[in-house]
């Protein structure tokens, strides 16, 4: 495995020698002359090792690993010194440094090194990855409708079949992706994500398929695109409906290929990723439409996996808010609370809205504001008060004053409904009203709704 490496000395003969040595190994190697600008390109770049000299005139490498430190830079750090003493290596290693090398140095030294430095680091972000996962990304559930959904999963998994997730926002989509691919036999390889609805168009090319330095403005270094981030494993497109019809084109062409070509290159990188999409929408009426592409469509939904919103897998309710209570009070030190039977059925009669997403952010209102158990009472003064279509009508007939007064109330509980509805999703929101996201807030200022500051739920 190739890495970027920073070389930090004051000796020009050394730097030559070294940053040659690295990149016949196939490694790109960065020099530096003194501390000063090495913070900078610490700061400014992503580099896999930092090798510094301890001996330099003004600012040595002790004081480059202490502002290193200080700036919360955690690139892993290896000292060399010709001038090395016990003392010297003890207060390194103090300030965090991986490794302390005495020169001369040898290029099998230094390769050793670089490969040791780079499984650490490895070893070390997969740790921060599982316990970052455990519990948080599991799927919870116990009845039928789930027990179907999971029979499906276990079985398309096995297979390198392409996936389209369909469900509402908030029922846990991504969290199903995840688990075809850490049930697939792409397991041990990257998970890598993108939300279509939230790149900007703009954007969304250089996020996929990556570019070369100096493609455009702005483009400092060459960067990999999540194709390529997700080469031998599972690259999760959410939203897909939401990506420009422009971009559908170029992403056929890989899905075809299976070969992507950064942004300022014209040289083809082969990738083996297996694509897992998932949306909100019904793409059949986006290509119907011609917001969404035919071709592409039966590419991407091959086997299509409908997740059901929570209100329509209520059985799993129990099970879910005693996985996120137990959860919430992991993450915060709190001890256990319980729901009473009550809580359970006053929470089964809410529809949420916003699915599991919702739930989670209710249990964890509740474990705050409970004294002890959480009883009914709890939940009915936490979820917001049951509104059904008629009541929005009749709100708006009872403002008083003229027509175009009480036509400003119900298009202001119209667009807080459909707010509510739609989880909470700007986008989304703004879409299913038939207005530009933008022209969306000015109606929200024109009807007095702060967007920034929206009350919990009226």
């Amino acid at each position: 495995m190739s890495a970027k490496i920073l070389i930090v000395d004051d000796e020009a003969n050394t730097l030559a020698s070294l940053s040659r040595a690295f990149r016949l190994a196939g490694h790109e190697a960065v020099v530096c002359d003194n501390v000063t600008r090495a913070l900078e390109l610490a700061q400014a770049q992503a580099f896999d090792l930092i090798l510094s000299d301890v001996v330099m005139p003004k600012r040595d490498g002790l004081a480059l690993l202490q502002d290193l430190k200080n700036a919360g830079v955690a690139t892993p750090v290896v000292m060399m010194s010709g001038q090395a003493h016990i003392e010297m290596a003890v207060r390194a290693t103090r300030l965090g440094a991986l490794d302390f090398l005495e020169k001369p140095l040898t290029t099998a030294k230094l390769l050793v090194t670089v490969d040791n430095a780079m499984k650490l680091t490895r070893l070390e972000a997969e740790n921060r990855d599982l316990r970052t996962r455990v519990g948080k990304h599991t799927m919870v559930w116990s009845g039928e409708t789930m027990r179907r959904v999971m029979a499906q999963i276990e079985r398309v998994a096995a297979s390198e079949t392409r996936v389209c997730i369909y469900g509402e926002t908030g029922t846990g989509k991504e969290l199903v992706a995840r688990t075809v691919h850490e049930t697939s036999h792409r397991a041990n390889g990257p998970f890598v994500t993108l939300n279509c609805a939230a790149v900007p168009a703009e954007l969304i090319e250089s996020e996929l398929f990556g570019h070369e330095k100096g493609s455009f403005t702005g483009a400092a270094q060459r960067h990999n695109g999540k194709f390529e981030q997700a080469h031998r494993g599972t690259l999760f497109l959410d939203e897909i409906g939401d990506m420009p019809v422009a971009m559908q084109a170029k992403l056929l062409r890989v899905l075809e290929e299976g070969e992507v070509e950064r942004i300022g290159s014209d040289k083809p990188t082969k990738v083996d990723v297996r694509v897992v999409v998932a949306t909100h929408r019904n793409l059949e009426q986006l290509v119907e439409g011609g917001g969404f592409r035919r071709d592409l469509y039966h590419r991407v939904v091959v086997f299509p996996l409908m997740l059901p919103p929570l209100r329509a897998r209520c059985e799993d309710l129990p099970a879910l808010v005693e996985h996120f209570a137990r959860q919430v009070s992991a993450q915060n030190g709190w001890k256990p609370v319980l729901f009473s039977p009550a809580a359970i059925e006053a929470l089964k009669e809410y529809a949420w809205p916003g699915n599991i997403r919702e739930l989670r952010n209710v249990v964890e209102r509740l474990l705050l504001l409970a004294d002890g158990e959480v009883n009914e009472g709890d939940v009915h003064m936490t979820l917001p008060a049951k509104r059904s279509e008629g009541s929005l009508h009749a709100r708006a007939a009872v403002v008083a004053g003229p027509l175009a007064q009480r036509v400003l109330a119900f298009e202001r509980e119209t667009v807080l409904a459909e707010f509510e509805r739609r989880g909470r999703h700007v986008t989304q929101t703004a879409k299913a009203l038939g207005l530009e996201r933008s022209h969306f807030y000015k109606k929200c200022q024109q009807l007095g709704i702060d967007m920034q500051n929206l009350p919990e739920r009226e």
